[in-house]
This record gives structure tokens, sequence and C-alpha cells, in this order.
């Protein structure tokens, strides 16, 4: 069987394809995967733009492993099975009258998958997914079940590339249920930088879209409101999120695909064309956007205090290619997962995005250029060019995660090329 992920451009035919339904399966096919010598790496929904799931020895899928196993609602303590996928895991919270404090605008992901990579939203004061996470169930490289309930491990397995091990079950501190207004608005590009740090801090949610030759930025601004859901009719929200943000988007791309001489214009036209609207919805439906036109990702953590001078310099690089999509910024608070890109850090992260066969990489390495001169760390499910030598200095806490690494996987079981390349051996 051929694996392959969300954006098609990473694929592998592994030897073995296991579907575990329980950690006791999961068990075996590691004491299995050790007998043979054989490197194991955990799948979820393949939205890694990298390397990072692909493995020709025994791939796990945790597809079936999706049920939510408890639930307290009294201290918002809600165990899961790693498998279980965003959108899924937001519906059985709101059913017991919780939620997660933040999520990211996908929702197709696992959450062993979305922890795992540093997956985020966006928030001054809030930080990533990963740190709702309050333990975890770990098969070892040795086929050992380990529970982590705190300290460096913990802080190691919630973010932690796979490596490991295979995360089976997770336990997440959620919070009681709640109704966001979004309000999406077209604002001047250079009054949006001018007032940058006003707009990140004075949200609960901030965030803004501009495309490489648009002098307008789309912002996105989410408050918690003391109201009941009032989700506009399906035929609205399909010509809002499929028609308008998929369809017209992939139109436009395909259009300068054929005809990079015209993207600049496309761009200003896109912006110009963006519709405002207001929403008031059940918090992970306000977050989650569909992500029909397939695109390849490279996404930056970079110290808050620079985000100004960051996005002003990646639009210069990035007018200078053929870009036909948006540069998305997103504001998050620092964590204590090890190797989190925002570990110890208030951070601004930059994702910049181009269509699936549009040249990419020259303009990727241009703009991880201007990441290394700010310090930046990359997302761990992005595409970057980083090698754990240059990885290891920007973490203050490497050492402590490669120890980890060393415990629960001695053998070097669940590193595959990409976990050897950013990891180090």
């Amino acid at each position: 069987m051929q694996w392959r992920n969300w954006s098609g451009e990473q694929a592998c035919i592994p030897e073995v394809f296991a579907r575990p339904r329980s950690t006791e399966e999961v068990v075996e096919v590691v004491q299995r995967a050790a007998e043979g010598g054989h490197v194991v790496r955990a799948t979820g929904a393949g939205h890694s733009f990298n390397d990072a799931a692909v493995c020709e020895d025994t791939l796990v899928s945790l597809d079936a492993m999706d049920r939510v196993l408890d639930a307290d609602p009294g201290t918002g303590r809600v165990r899961v099975q790693a498998g279980i996928r965003l959108h899924a895991l937001s519906d059985a919270l709101a059913a017991r009258g919780l939620a997660l404090q933040n999520l990211g605008d996908v929702n197709v992901q696992s959450i062993a998958g979305a922890i795992s990579t540093g997956t985020h939203g966006t928030g001054a004061t809030l930080p990533n997914v990963s740190a709702q996470v309050a333990a975890v169930q770990l098969v070892d490289g040795m086929g050992a079940v380990h529970e982590l309930d705190g300290g460096d491990d913990l802080r190691a397995a919630r973010l932690s590339l796979g490596a490991l091990g295979i995360i089976t079950e997770l336990t997440l501190q959620c919070v009681p249920a709640y109704t966001l207004r979004g309000v999406d608005a077209r604002a001047p590009l250079a009054d949006v930088l001018e007032r940058i740090d006003e707009h990140a801090g004075g949200a609960r949610h901030f965030e803004f879209y501009v495309f490489p030759h648009s002098d307008l930025a789309l912002t996105r601004t989410n408050e918690i409101v003391d109201a009941p859901p009032d989700p506009p009719p399906a035929a609205r929200r399909f010509v809002e999120d499929v028609v308008l943000n998929n369809y017209v988007l992939g139109l436009a791309v395909a259009a300068g695909r054929r005809r990079q001489e015209l993207i600049p214009a496309i761009n200003r036209t896109l912006a110009r064309a963006f519709s405002p609207r207001t929403r008031v919805d059940r918090a992970d439906r306000i977050f989650a956007s569909p992500r029909l036109v397939r695109f390849v990702e490279m996404e930056q953590a970079f110290p808050r205090e620079h985000a100004r001078e960051v996005v002003e310099e990646i639009l210069a690089v990035a007018r200078r290619f053929p870009v036909n999509f948006p540069i998305e910024v997103r504001f998050v608070a620092g964590d204590d997962a090890l190797i989190s890109p925002a570990a110890g850090r208030d951070s601004v992260y930059v994702a910049i995005h181009n269509a699936c066969g549009m040249p990419w990489e020259p303009f990727f390495r241009a703009v991880q250029a201007v990441g290394d001169a700010f310090d930046a760390r990359p997302h761990w499910g992005k595409r970057h060019f980083h090698t754990a030598e240059t990885l290891a200095p920007r973490y203050p806490e490497w050492e402590t995660f490669a120890a980890a690494r060393r415990r629960f996987d001695p053998e070097g079981r669940f590193a595959n090329d990409h976990v050897r390349r950013v990891l180090g051996a």
C-alpha cells in the first residue's frame, strides 16, 4: 500500500502498514519491528508537509484509535486515544460542555499529530496546542508503555516529532465550552503593521493575511461572547468557505500557474475582492477553515518583538518570486515544551505558501535566510532546510530533549531519515 501526505508530495510504500486499535496492539507492532530491526513511524492525517512520517519499514496508522475514553466536566480533564481527529474531538467535547482552549485553522489532523509537530492557533496570551496536554501514554522503542504526567519527560513528549515513541493516549486539560464572535475585515497593510502590537494584544485571537503584491491586509479577530452559537445557514457557509475561499482561489492559482507574469495583478484582485464577514459560532467552528486548494508551506516562529520588521522583510523577499498564495501572520505565547518553536518566548509565526506545481524551493530558502537573521525556529510539520547542527543552538533545552530520546529510544527505533536529519543520530 502506498501512503501519501495531504499535499501529495511525500509518499512511501512501507513493508508493514499497521492499523492497531489499542495500546496493546501498538506494543505488539513495535516489538515485532524491533525483532526485525525495523524503523517504525506513526502517522495521523498526513498533514505534515515534510517527510516526518515517511518510512519504508513499519508505518503505523492511528486512525482506528479515535475514541474519547473518559471526560470529567468538573475538572476539564479528558482522556482520548491518539488518533482522534480534531473535528471529532471538538464535537465530542461540545457534547460534554467542554472545548479546547485554542486550536489552529485545520481540524482534520489527529490530536497526536497536531501536538507532536507543534500545531498552534493564534492568540498572544495563548500557547500552542501541545500546552493543553496534561498527560501522555507512550510506547517506547522497546515496546514498554509509559504514563507521563509531569517533569521533563512530559515536556519532551508534548512535542517530540514521534522521536520518543508512539503516543497512544493523551489527557487534555479542557475549558468550558465557549462561543466566539469572528470578524474578518480588510485594512491597509501599512496601518496593520504600524499598530501590529496593538492588534495582537488587543484581542483574544488576532491574525492577518497579506498577498505579496497587495497593500491590503485581510484581518481576522475572534473574541469570546456571552451568547449561544448562531451558525450561518449551510448554503451560505458553503458559498463563503468553499466557493469563495477555495474555488475562486483555485481558479486564481491555476491562472497564475499558467501565466506567472499575471500573479501580481491576481494578488491585488483577490485582496480587493475579499468580502468582510462576521460570524458567531462554537469556537472550534470559528477557528477551522476548509483547505481544498493544495499547497506547500513553510512556517517559522520569530521572537515576538521583531514582528513588524520580520513581516516587512519577508514581503520584500516574496515580491521577487512567483508567489500566488497569501502570507499568514499569527501570535502565540511562549510555552515549556522542550523543542517547541515557541519554547520560552512569546512568538510571531509567519507562514509562507505556494501552490503545488509552482516553484517553491528558492522562495522558501530565501525566507529561511530571513529567519536565520532573527534566530527563528521552524514549525516542525512544515518545510524547512535545517539540520540538527543548525537547530540545536536555537533551543536552550535541546540536550534535555536528546537525553529523553536516548532513554525512550536507545536503539533509534523511531528514527527515519527526517528524524536523523533534524534531531541527529
